[in-house]
């Protein structure tokens, strides 16, 4: 979900018994719920192995494998029972784990997708439309978030990107999806919300 704020000059103390006056508009930007649910594909023989797989994956891209930096603050994954503000709490029932093959799975991968889709074109749109209105100087102060929305729709991992492979790299692209569809015979896909 998507919520528009417009940011305008506060009245000061003094002005509290003050009649009310409209203020011009400074700036406006899109602020965002800072939970969203994305996929692990990996491979696995059972529903135990996958999710477990997949906790690997989420491991990485919130930073709890040494190695890996942090692309999330934390994750919770469909099986967890205990919290009352992501997993279940937040978005309902969903599968653990589904073979991608399966309806669930099915839809699983298409809403990831879409939603990776629907994320690289708004985020297009935003420069599109910053190259066409915008100085580069007011480009390069960031005027309108116009630099985030470059760095959105060449990211390779975060908040636009909601499909993962098993090494947790972010699938960008329909080929790099349909290269990991065809790779694996036994693929499954395991959601979790992810807080950014």
């Amino acid at each position: 979900m998507r919520a528009v704020f417009v940011i305008a000059p506060a009245m000061g103390a003094g002005a509290a018994g003050a009649s009310e006056q409209s203020f011009p508009v400074r700036r406006r930007f899109e602020v965002f719920e800072m939970h969203i649910v994305i996929y692990s594909l990996v491979e696995a023989s059972t529903e135990d192995e996958a999710l477990s797989t997949g906790k690997t994956v989420f491991d990485r891209l919130v930073g709890a494998d040494p190695h890996a930096g942090a692309v999330f603050d934390y994750y919770v994954c469909f099986d967890e029972e205990d919290t009352s503000v992501a997993g279940k709490a937040r978005w309902g029932e969903h599968p653990t784990a589904a073979p991608v093959d399966s309806d669930d799975g099915q839809d699983l991968l298409e809403r990831g997708w879409e939603a990776t889709k629907e994320e690289f074109e708004r985020n297009l749109d935003r420069v599109k439309e910053a190259i066409e209105e915008l100085s580069d100087e007011e480009i390069m102060h960031d005027e309108d978030l116009a630099r985030h929305a470059f760095h959105q729709v060449g990211a390779y991992d975060g908040p636009t990107i909601f499909l993962y492979n098993e090494y947790a790299n972010g699938i960008r692209h329909r080929e790099q999806l349909d290269q990991v569809l065809e790779e694996s015979e036994e693929l499954w896909i395991v959601p979790a919300d992810v807080h950014f």
